[in-house]
């Protein structure tokens, strides 16, 4: 009879509260296996797969997975795979290639056959030792119990801790994978995978993967609602792309992308917030600081990398990643760059006159409140420091600068304390302090 345990077993945040003891338990089961005693602290799920796999001929000392292609030869089959169109996407979303990044994206076939992985160099190395590259065979037949293999057996998500891998090397590991399905048939058409090192697991893991399956699933929905894209698509999605963008608009309350032949393309708030910090900082962002920057504690480096993957299908090679930055070609392009650039070039009319509105003027995030306080101070100050009367009326007379505490006193003194103008701007400040309860 198959095995079903006869004791309660391990909660599943178990893995997460105290990993330590999780781990200990899983090795400790595993051990268990080899001396013919069936092991109370694992699933009938994974148990039933080690006698199967063991069966197989699976090693859990020295078992490498077995290769169906050379690396080389996977290019070629990745080309024309439904799963081809979406993987830019995915690996915006969930791949880390920073320098200190630990997990790795993994994307196979609905065999289990690894197509796709991404990571950094250091996690790419570790999955190298595991033979865990493209054309390998990570189905249970191919490896032994893994995430990917339980995937393609039950067609349900599964997520694999330490010793629950049989193979003895991949206990150092933590995978989760979950099925992506055929928009249309619903057929499993591949498998995505986040694996690494025990510590990179947590309450999120699951979310993320299974976020990262319906974005795949709804890009693919997309394609085939918009058949006239053809086949060729690079990515659904990407005829939204500007052919040449131009520039960024961000003053005001309608920011948009400009593209070199004249066309616009709006931007919702959130979207023109998070460009406006990628020109702020040259030297870029990681999805970690942007969370942080945009949303406060409750930020998710997941959702920025969604958002990421939307901006990039307008602006295409404009934005790089790892960290996340505008390229060269669009870094101080928009009409708020081009307002400083002014101001320190010492053009304060031109500045002045390009100074149409508040950066974007709708936001309330704390991350753009000081960049946009930062462009109102750096103009405020030009003008009045250029001591042109006229300039001081104009700029009294915006809304950027109608609270100019400093330049009222001034324009006051170049014009005369009965001028029209000092005389509406005092006016403005005393509505305001009336407003403010002062």
């Amino acid at each position: 009879m198959p095995y079903r345990p006869s004791t309660p077993v391990l909660a599943s945040g178990l893995r997460f509260s105290c990993p330590e003891e999780y781990e200990r338990m899983l090795r400790a089961a595993h051990e268990r296996v080899h001396a013919g005693a069936p092991p109370p602290a694992i699933t009938a799920a994974v148990w039933e797969s080690w006698q199967r796999s063991l069966a197989a001929g699976i090693d859990p000392d020295r078992h490498l997975p077995r290769h169906l292609h050379e690396v080389a030869d996977v290019v070629a089959l990745r080309r024309g795979h439904p799963l081809e169109t979406v993987m830019p996407a995915l690996r915006e979303l969930l791949a880390d290639e920073s320098t200190d990044g630990q997990h790795l994206l993994v994307l196979a076939d609905a065999r289990g056959e690894v197509l796709w992985r991404v990571g950094s160099r250091s996690a790419m190395r570790q999955a190298d030792g595991l033979e865990f590259v493209e054309g390998a065979d990570w189905s249970e037949a191919g490896v032994g119990t893994n995430a990917i293999s339980e995937v393609v057996l039950s067609g349900r998500a599964a997520q694999l801790f330490s010793a629950e891998h049989l193979v003895r090397t991949h206990h150092e590991w933590a995978c989760t994978a979950s099925p992506i399905r055929d928009p249309d048939s619903g057929v499993v058409i591949g498998v995505l995978n986040v694996s690494g090192p025990l510590n990179t697991v947590t309450t999120d893991s699951m979310r993320m993967v299974k976020c990262g399956v319906r974005l795949a699933e709804e890009l693919l929905r997309a394609a085939r609602r918009e058949p006239a894209r053809g086949a060729g698509a690079v990515a659904a999605g990407r005829s939204l792309m500007i052919s040449s963008v131009l520039s960024l608009e961000l003053l005001g309350e309608s920011p948009s992308v400009l593209g070199a032949d004249g066309s616009r393309m709006p931007l919702s708030l959130r979207r023109a917030e998070i460009l406006a910090l990628l020109e702020s900082r040259e030297r870029g962002w990681s999805a970690d600081e942007l969370a942080y920057a945009v949303h406060g504690e409750t930020g998710s480096a997941a959702a920025i990398r969604i958002e990421m993957h939307r901006i990039r299908r307008v602006l295409g090679d404009a934005l790089e990643s790892a960290p996340y930055r505008l390229a060269p070609s669009l870094r101080g392009s928009s009409d708020s760059a081009r307002v400083l650039r002014l101001v320190r070039g010492g053009q304060v009319a031109a500045a002045l006159a390009a100074y149409t509105a508040p950066l974007l003027a709708r936001s309330t995030s704390r991350a753009i409140e000081p960049l946009r306080a930062e462009l109102t101070s750096a103009v405020g100050a030009s003008v009045r420091a250029s001591g042109n009367a006229e300039l001081l009326r104009l700029w009294c007379g915006t809304e950027m600068g109608s609270d100019d505490r400093a330049a009222v006193p001034v324009l006051g003194q170049l014009v005369g304390f009965a001028d029209a103008a000092y005389l509406a701007s005092l006016a403005r400040l005393s509505r305001i302090d009336l407003e403010l309860g002062g």
